[in-house]
């Protein structure tokens, strides 16, 4: 008897041991490989998962079959040469083991990467026309990718998220107010102009600072952000929310945040663009596009105004000093009293103004006027700028507002703007020296130099006088 209980509870071990074997043995992919993804066109494609060591994988697409073997840590990949846009595929994943995953009405066509804090997390459910855009979204050939929230120590390998086709019922279906409305308008602008599927991946989350969105390795390489690198919760983001995305073909990325380094702006000048170059650099695919969102004016109870300004000055400095970004100006969709202002259709239309023209070669006007140079003319200052359109104008019709000037004693006080060609003359006759201007430098403005295409100018100083987050 006692023999027997010991073979039953040994052949027990034994089945047991088998099936873990075959489970083991069952090919994986993560979850960014799925039913009804988006495949990026005209690049090459990994394709990666998970199997038995040594196991033989075949993926099979459109005509193309690779195969591989899993390493000793069941790792594999395989990369797809490029592919383009057509009729919905099927993908097969089989192991020598006799498993086989199939995915089922992929598409090819542009994927981008929609990240940063509440602004992009904002769901459409809580933004202007949400009822009348919910039931208008029906897209089939555009797909959204919902990374769920999640921290981690170490860079993970896989996320919680599932490819859905946009209908009224997947674009509202979120804790948070449905998928992103920046994201979707951005991605549906996309795909009206370019006629072709785009896939949407969303990895936001509120309150959260740029750190929490940048690998440790970086932070500690650099020295102004290395005292970051062991505190708090910086790089979880990073770790669990982008790097299992890494290597996934991708057109580009686009990112909605700052609102939490606000009072450290002057180290966002290091930090933005070094987290730019850690997603570049891991997902090896070059300098990417990278678009993105400068802020709106909002009263930050608590905080000096200047800070906004700043933070805004250095998203600008980002946009001229790191190759191939751009960047969408809100200065005129704001709203002083609310941090999450609802107007995201213009957000997503104005990022995909950037992107059809310097990613996919539209001669368009895409941005606003930027600051440009200044030239002292007695005692006014005449300032150029770039990207002026069909020229400058005043969004409502009035005199130009919240341009301020200072002497060399750097009191800035309220000044007088008026257009002069493609130029802004500022004087006050309270300076009669004037060395430098400077304009929407506050939080609570409301700024109103356009250009003739309705895009908003930036927030700018000629000056480089030390400012009050400097050294924070």
């Amino acid at each position: 008897m006692r023999y027997w209980n010991f073979a039953r509870v040994l052949l027990c071990g034994m089945l047991v041991a088998c099936l873990a074997t075959v489970a083991a043995a069952a090919v994986k992919l993560p979850a960014v490989f799925g039913d009804n993804m988006v495949l990026q066109r005209g690049r090459p494609v990994p394709v990666w998962g998970w199997a038995d060591p040594g196991e033989e994988v075949t993926v099979a697409i459109a005509g193309q079959s690779l195969s591989t073997k899993a390493k000793a840590d069941g790792r594999w990949k395989v990369e797809l040469a490029k592919l383009s846009v057509g009729d919905p595929l099927e993908m097969t994943v089989e192991g020598s083991s006799g498993n086989i995953v199939t995915l089922k009405n992929i598409l090819v066509g542009e994927v981008w990467v929609c990240s940063g804090q509440s602004n992009m997390e904002m769901g459409i459910r809580m933004c202007n026309d949400a009822a009348k855009e919910i039931a208008a979204a029906i897209h089939p050939r555009l797909r959204l990718f919902l990374v769920a929230r999640a921290k981690a120590a170490q860079p993970a390998t896989d996320v919680k998220a599932t490819w859905k086709p946009c209908t009224p019922q997947n674009i509202a279906a979120n804790s948070w107010g449905g998928f992103s409305a920046a994201a979707y308008y951005f991605g549906r602008e996309l795909q009206k102009e370019l006629k072709v599927p785009v896939g949407l991946i969303e990895a936001a989350w509120g309150g959260t600072p740029a750190e929490f969105w940048t690998s440790r390795q970086v932070l500690e390489a650099n020295p102004t952000l290395k005292p970051m690198a062991g505190h708090g919760e910086s790089s979880v983001l990073y770790n669990a929310m982008i790097a299992p995305l890494v290597p996934y073909a991708i057109r580009g990325a686009i990112w909605y945040q700052g609102e939490a380094n606000l009072s450290r702006a002057h180290q966002y000048r290091t930090l933005f663009p070094a987290m730019i170059a850690n997603w570049r650099a891991d997902w090896g695919q070059g300098d990417f596009p990278f678009g993105f969102v400068q802020l709106a004016p909002y009263r930050y109870n608590g905080q000096n105004p200047a800070d906004y300004a700043e933070l805004c000055e250095a998203q600008l400095m980002t946009l001229k000093s790191v190759p191939n970004t751009g960047m969408a100006v809100t200065t005129d969709i704001g709203n002083v009293r609310d941090i999450h202002p609802k107007n995201k259709q213009d957000v997503g239309r104005r990022l995909a103004l950037w992107a059809l023209a310097k990613v996919y070669g539209r001669d368009i006007v895409y941005s606003g006027p930027i600051y440009k140079s200044m030239a002292i003319d007695g005692d006014k200052i005449r300032l150029q700028f770039d990207h002026v359109g069909g020229g400058l104008i005043a969004r409502d019709g009035k005199p130009l507002s919240d341009f301020t000037i200072a002497g060399a004693d750097k009191k800035f006080v309220p000044a007088v703007a008026t257009i002069d060609g493609d130029t802004v003359v500022v004087h006050s006759d309270q300076i009669a020296q004037p060395v430098a201007v400077r304009y929407a430098w506050r939080d609570d403005v409301v700024p109103n130099l356009i250009n003739k295409e309705e895009l908003p100018a930036s927030s700018f100083r000629t000056d480089s006088w030390k400012g009050v987050t400097e050294g924070k």
